[in-house]
């Protein structure tokens, strides 16, 4: 599958910039004013040779790719000033995309731009940007690295300021973009008296690259974890299908004291031709990187067995019927259902059907779903917030990834045992079982297929079904698209709706987007903006949990809320739900994903997807032929 290419990490020079007027970029990297000494700004030793040796030993030695952490880079007078002028002067802008989560200033590149009068709220954090940038740090970067030339030039700068509250994160990408060489992060978690704890989360994690994958592509779970402590510098050089990495969620609230994961983060450049030191490259072999790896294959293994394809069906057979009908609500067979259906999906392109399967499927799917989150320690009350990444996975269930490109378990393809003594044993009566029957007996089976023609007008032909886990703070999928062909999705929701009052009536947290999980399609980028920028506030829903009623199908069928719709935003933003099957139309290039489920979820999200190729038919009485 293919994705519009776009920033991989929360870097953005127009968002929340401090107060400046928008000037041209070109030019050396120097301030407005001849800058001291950086010697002065840095820690005591921290250039010299013998130091420079040490970090060498230790970055060219480290797993699970070249890295080096250093526990204190600039003086600690500097540093206390940089962090008051940022929290009293700098602004915050919340990001939101497939990938990230984060609050983040505008590019510091910016405060050269400012007038005399701003520049003065400035002056330590300016100080701190061109000791970064200076020749003397430029050549510590590639005596400890052994990268090529840097550059100096003003308009390849590039750092801002994040700050990673709860929900925050950053998922797995390998930072691969333009000419970044160097990827680097100076932590400064607050408050500066309560050092950071690992449970509180944000740590930033390495992953290994699987031996003999071919492209390159990391391991499901991280090999090592960093946490960030005060004035720590964290560096390593941006290497296509090798730098893998991601920002663990925090999970800890932000307090009176101003808790935070607060950092300092950015890139140094490649020279570029007329730079002093410039040395022509080979280019890397960027078609590794996790961006460009999120490239259109087909996902559609499975074909049906007939040779011909089938004309659009006029209805149902009557064993059709009885085979659907040991799953489906029996409202969802009815001629009159089935003609709603498909109106309302030729108007829309998408239909939301409610308490979709039986009573008896249903029951046993919602206790037993919710029980088994319980067990496995990712119910509402597991006592650790951020799961381990084993967390939700057995014999039954196994994590399926790439993780830059998606991280969710499956249902095993071991063969199951009849034996009640063998740990592949699946009992009847287990919610495992029953979604195995959804995913190996429904959704492909031909009278499914004619179903789905019946109310889509559409031809299904190869399609992929599985059963999906998506584990709270751990678990997503990243946006991708097809370029040239449609699609028909289907999800059939069967996360268990959480009972909060004496009386079983539900809580509708879920409904709110602030726990993830939702699932989302944008419509295709124009220009050169970024698709996945779609938010700063909750998504906009197209469904709520509402009472239905079985004995009446238009109740069954989900209506849109009425609200006006807008040119900005997604397409459509789906919350987690119970027993509800969704189908939608996807055209090409439109972009789709379940967003990252955050670990102040109280379960996981449990669903059963399926995807189609599908052929267009040839109404009565329309000539047929290609366009």
């Amino acid at each position: 599958m293919s994705t519009t290419m776009r920033p991989r990490s929360p870097i953005d020079p127009d968002i929340a910039a401090p107060p400046a007027k928008r000037q041209r970029r070109s030019g050396s990297f120097t301030s407005s004013r001849a800058s001291p000494d950086p010697h002065s700004h840095f820690a005591a030793n921290l250039l010299s040779a013998s130091n420079i040796a040490i970090l060498s030993d230790q970055y060219h030695s480290s797993q699970p790719f070249k890295h080096v952490v250093i526990e204190k880079i600039f003086q600690e007078s500097l540093l206390m000033k940089v962090k008051e002028e940022i929290v009293e002067h700098l602004s915050f802008t919340e990001k939101e995309t497939d990938i990230y989560k984060v609050l983040q200033t505008g590019d510091l590149q910016s405060l050269n731009y400012l007038d005399e009068d701003q520049r003065k709220l400035f002056p330590s954090l300016q100080a701190l940007r061109d000791s970064l940038y200076s020749k003397q740090f430029r050549d510590f970067i590639r005596k400890v690295t052994g990268c090529g030339p840097l550059s100096s030039c003003r308009d390849r700068q590039d750092m801002s300021v994040n700050s990673y509250k709860k929900t925050c994160h950053l998922l797995n990408h390998d930072d691969v973009i333009g000419s970044r060489r160097v990827s680097y992060i100076l932590y400064m978690p607050l408050p500066i008296d309560q050092p950071w704890q690992p449970e509180w989360g944000g740590a930033l994690e390495l992953y290994p690259v699987v031996p003999g994958s071919n492209p390159p592509e990391p391991a499901p779970t991280p090999s090592k974890t960093i946490a960030p402590s005060w004035g720590q510098w964290v560096m390593f050089e941006v290497q296509p299908g090798k730098s893998f990495h991601s920002v663990e969620e925090v999970v800890i609230d932000t307090d009176k004291t101003g808790r935070q994961r607060l950092s300092i983060s950015g890139w140094f450049h490649r020279a570029k031709p007329g730079e002093e030191d410039y040395e022509e490259e080979e280019d890397q072999a960027d078609s590794f990187s996790s961006l460009k790896q999120l490239i259109s294959h087909s996902s559609l293994a499975h074909s049906y067995t007939d040779v011909h394809t089938p004309s659009l069906p006029d209805t149902l057979t009557s064993e059709q019927i009885s085979f659907l009908g040991r799953y489906l609500n029996p409202v969802y067979l009815t001629e009159k259902a089935l003609a709603s259906m498909k109106e309302r999906f030729a108007a829309e392109s998408s239909l939301e059907l409610h308490r979709f399967l039986t009573d008896t499927l249903a029951e046993k799917l919602q206790t037993g779903l919710a029980q088994r989150d319980e067990e496995d320690g990712l119910g509402v009350r597991r006592a650790r917030q951020m799961p381990f990444h084993s967390s939700g996975t057995s014999v039954t269930w196994h994590a399926k990834g790439p993780p830059h490109k998606a991280r969710y378990c499956v249902l095993s393809n071991k063969k199951l045992s009849g034996r009640p003594d063998s740990p592949s044993y699946i009992a009847e009566d287990s919610p495992e079982w029953v979604m195995r029957q959804l995913q190996d007996v429904l959704f492909p089976s031909p009278a499914f297929r004619t179903w789905l023609a019946t109310v889509t007008s559409l031809i299904p032909l190869r399609h992929s079904v599985e059963a999906r886990r998506f584990r709270p703070g751990l678990d997503y999928t990243l946006a991708t698209s097809e370029e040239n062909e449609t699609r028909l999705d289907l999800c059939l929701g069967l996360t268990p709706p959480i009972e909060r009052g004496s009386d079983g009536s539900l809580d509708a947290s879920w409904q709110t987007g602030d726990w993830g999980g939702w699932e989302c399609y944008l419509a295709p980028p124009e220009g050169d903006e970024d698709p996945t920028v779609y938010r700063s506030a909750k998504p906009r829903n197209r469904t709520s949990e509402r009472g239905r009623s079985d004995d009446d199908e238009d109740e069954t069928m989900s209506e849109d809320d009425g609200d006006e719709e807008t040119d900005s935003g997604p397409l459509l933003t789906v919350q987690p739900g119970f027993n509800r099957l969704l189908l939608v139309l996807r055209d090409e290039k439109v972009m789709h994903f379940v967003k990252y489920l955050s670990a102040s979820a109280p379960g996981c999200r449990w669903d059963v997807c399926g995807e189609w190729e599908v052929g267009m038919v040839a109404e009565e009485g329309e000539e047929s032929g290609s366009e």
